[in-house]
């Protein structure tokens, strides 16, 4: 099975690819058995199966196939990921969240189904967001499809950003910085942008705004060069002049984005839409979203979600991917999005009304400028290291190019 990578994951991943290598079935049954019953198992990550279920029965429907559901809650999914991959007992087909692509194909626990990429029209690359392909792909080999997918864009209340004149979304870093600041000088206790410091993704997004590759070409962290090193005095600018708040102030949403909006502007995923309907009462007509404002050479967003793929070890692969196949199609991925609110990754998909909302139509023109964060399995690790450098720059006042140079060498260690 094909691996990618330079080295071997460590600790319970370690292992789980050795027990993988010595596996030869999945979901603890017996898979010949499975195929010739015409079953298909498929580990979905979520809390319940209702929002799924419905296309599922169509799919047996239409082809006589029956789904073994198994529904799994995102915060366990991980550690039972990594359990199967150590047994071999897995399904069929598995829903993986982009962020672990890396890890799992480092440890062969996809199977690289390239040629069905390469020969279904439905699966196809070029019927979805070049960024959610990205997060499929390794070495020049497939080992999933994009399923959903979602993207950052910047949310807003129109009233209060017109009151501190701007009739339109900020722009540019410029606008983003100088309308934070007028919005903060409504009075004591009163914000204009989140900087999102539990978020670790945020400082790469804007630093990719700003020029950075993060690596270089022969893959060393530039995190202490100029591009992302402005990056972090950009950001911390706003908590420093007031204009973000340097806390967690514990109110929710209703509190900080609706009434007087105590935080009028902030940047999230197409999920806080839902959360923003449900949550206030008083500013339906007052607040929108927008892509990114540019920083020096893009507003770039970062592209997350899950993809479809077939689990390594299964006998039951022809009926795994026609189920892959099913669920990507743009018809279905529509229908998901009804009952989940889970954002189509086949372009398609897009021209269909039930995305023409313009708050939702936002998140499909960001995603045309989206890349995932770095697919490499050390990259959660190096993001959690730059949140401890950043709490002791925001917090604590620390010399930020010291702290980048710092950061720099600690994932310089890491990835050796």
């Amino acid at each position: 099975m094909k691996k990618w990578g330079k080295k071997a994951v460590v600790g319970a991943l370690t292992v789980a690819s050795t027990g993988l290598l010595m596996a030869c079935s999945s979901d603890g049954a017996d898979t010949e058995d499975s195929a010739a019953n015409d079953t298909v198992s498929f580990w979905y990550m979520g809390d319940g199966n209702e929002q799924i279920q419905p296309i599922l029965d169509e799919y047996t429907e239409e082809t006589g196939i029956t789904v073994d559901i198994q529904s799994i809650p995102w915060d366990s999914a991980h550690d039972k990921l990594l359990t199967a991959v150590a047994s071999g007992d897995g399904p069929d087909v598995v829903q993986m969240g982009t962020t672990w692509m890396a890890e799992f194909v480092d440890a062969g626990a996809l199977e690289d189904i390239s040629s069905y990429v390469e020969s279904e029209e439905t699966l196809n690359s070029e019927n979805f967001f070049e960024g959610s392909v990205a997060t499929t792909k390794f070495d020049d080999a497939y080992y999933a499809v994009p399923w959903y997918t979602e993207t950052r864009a910047l949310y807003y209340r129109t009233d209060l950003l017109e009151e501190a004149g701007y009739p339109e979304a900020p722009k540019d870093w410029e606008e983003l910085q100088d309308a934070a600041m007028k919005l903060s000088e409504r009075g004591d206790d009163k914000y204009g942008f989140q900087v999102d410091s539990n978020d670790q993704s945020f400082a790469f997004m804007f630093a990719r705004q700003n020029g950075s590759e993060l690596f270089d070409e022969d893959g060393k962290p530039v995190f202490n060069e100029a591009p992302f090193v402005e990056t972090v005095d950009y950001l911390n600018t706003f908590i420093q002049d007031g204009s973000s708040p340097k806390q967690d102030l514990g109110l929710d949403i209703s509190q900080t984005f609706g009434g007087d909006g105590i935080v009028p502007m902030f940047i999230s995923g197409p999920w806080m839409i839902n959360a923003i309907n449900d949550s206030t009462t008083d500013i339906e007509d007052k607040w929108a979203t927008a892509v990114l404002p540019t920083g020096s050479e893009s507003n770039l967003s970062s592209t997350g979600g899950a993809n479809l793929a077939v689990f390594g070890g299964t006998e039951n692969e022809e009926n795994a991917v026609d189920l892959i196949e099913f669920l990507s199609r743009p018809e279905n991925q529509l229908a998901f999005f009804e009952t989940s609110n889970s954002l189509p990754s086949a372009t398609a998909a897009w021209e269909d009304e039930a995305l023409a909302d313009p708050k939702i139509a936002t998140f499909g023109e960001q995603l045309k400028n989206s890349e995932s964060m770095p697919l490499m399995p050390e990259f959660e690790r190096i993001a959690a290291i730059y949140l401890e450098d950043w709490e002791e720059i925001y917090l604590g006042g620390a010399d930020i190019q010291e702290k980048m140079d710092e950061f720099n060498s600690e994932t310089e260690g890491l990835l050796k």
